[in-house]
């Protein structure tokens, strides 16, 4: 078996909107590091991902991230209150769940279709 020793894993994400979708990210704290027409590098937390200005549908529809966060339902009522007045056509949340894996998660999909995973693990 060879070593890659990796130092960093970051996925690309599709965006059917590029513009619509880089607001999107940074309205969910994202911080955008880098950019230019096509790509744009964001970080959250102690991780970084790619959103593409390329969009197959079938991919998006199937694509998903998953974040650990501190407090789901608070991650549900801040979204909701951001996707409410409509700036974010296409984007939408669940309310949290408890999943049977062991942890409460809100489920978010972007404006092209992204299924974002929050999950509180210390969940009762």
């Amino acid at each position: 078996m060879i070593s890659i020793d990796a130092t960093d894993l970051r996925t690309f994400v599709p965006a059917q909107d590029f513009a619509l979708s880089l607001r999107f990210y940074a309205a969910l704290g994202c911080e955008l590091e880098w950019s230019d027409e096509n790509l744009a590098l964001f970080r959250l937390g102690g991780s970084r991902f790619y959103l593409q200005n390329f969009h197959v549908r079938e991919w998006a529809e199937n694509s998903m991230l998953h974040l650990s966060v501190r407090d789901a339902a608070a991650c549900f009522r801040d979204i909701s209150g951001l996707i409410a007045d409509g700036d974010f056509p296409g984007a939408r949340v669940a309310p949290p769940r408890q999943e049977p894996y062991g942890a409460l998660v809100t489920y978010v999909w972007d404006p092209s279709g992204v299924l974002l995973h929050l999950a509180q693990w210390d969940a009762p």
